[in-house]
């Protein structure tokens, strides 16, 4: 059966903060039930918004994560809540009873990504409900997505079967595969929150010009080409979607009409090599 999904653009989310205050318009006094009791004025962000600084001045990256329940497929709050308080829709939404879920805390500390808050007053667990109340009503999407003025989130109410082709042909990620939890959040360009990348600037020695179409390879030990770039006419280039801490690099620079030259980086997070001279 079709199931929602939600997708975020790493690449597009600026920060703006629209979905967060819609969700806190929606919910805040709003009892919703029996899906959701009314979300506190402050203390609980039901879409939080990470945020990571990569390289060194001048080439310094901002990349801003939207993390809202992922509505996870083996969500470890569903397993280890008691009485059926966590519970998964057929159409993939995982929700919290607000009647169940009284007293049990431990709820809070179940979720790998930190999204299930405590209301102390009401003695209660809360998260995003993906406004199924909304949704149970004909809206198409939930409030967070309908807000946001950049594309940054978008859903999908489909099968399966589907979204995992949806999946490879637009190289959707999960954020932290690791805790194995098959979320139904999927994000685009995930590595301008999670790799890192190397960077600098190439110029003539000769006439102090930028060196535009430098080919810039990448590689590491004998191994066949990392990545590859080529400068832009300031001379800059940009190797991203590298793996933190994964050791020595080669660098190889080629210009026409100029001498070959490598340059060995060692790489642990976003490096700005800075001007590059041929």
């Amino acid at each position: 059966m079709k199931k929602w999904n939600l997708i975020i653009d790493v690449a597009k989310c600026h920060d703006c903060n629209n979905c967060f205050l819609s969700c806190k318009d929606e919910f805040f006094e709003n009892d919703f039930a029996p899906f959701s009791a009314a979300q506190p004025r402050h203390g609980q962000r039901w879409i939080n918004i990470n945020r990571v600084e990569r390289g060194q001045y001048p080439k310094v990256d901002v990349a801003y994560l939207p993390v809202p329940c992922m509505h996870c497929d083996e969500a470890p709050c569903i397993k280890k809540s008691k009485d059926g308080a966590v519970y998964k829709r057929e159409d993939g939404i995982v929700l919290i009873d607000p009647e169940k879920a009284k007293d049990q805390k431990n709820i809070v500390e179940t979720c790998p990504y930190d999204v299930i808050w405590w209301n102390a007053e009401m003695a209660l667990p809360q998260k995003c409900t993906f406004c199924v109340h909304l949704l149970e009503t004909g809206w198409a999407q939930p409030r967070c997505v309908q807000a946001c003025p950049t594309g940054a989130m978008r859903v999908y109410f489909i099968e399966d079967s589907v979204m995992q082709k949806v999946k490879k042909s637009e190289s959707l990620e999960v954020y932290m595969p690791q805790y194995n939890t098959v979320p139904r959040v999927y994000y685009q360009n995930l590595y301008r929150y999670t790799k890192c990348f190397i960077a600098g600037s190439v110029a003539l020695k000769d006439s102090d010009e930028c060196a535009e179409g430098a080919k810039v390879t990448l590689r590491k030990g004998s191994k066949k080409a990392a990545d590859e770039a080529m400068t832009n006419n300031y001379g800059d280039f940009r190797i991203d979607d590298l793996e933190k801490e994964s050791g020595k690099y080669r660098l190889v620079i080629e210009y026409p009409g100029h001498k070959k030259k490598e340059l060995s980086v060692e790489l642990k997070t976003s490096v700005n090599l800075g001007t590059i001279f041929l």
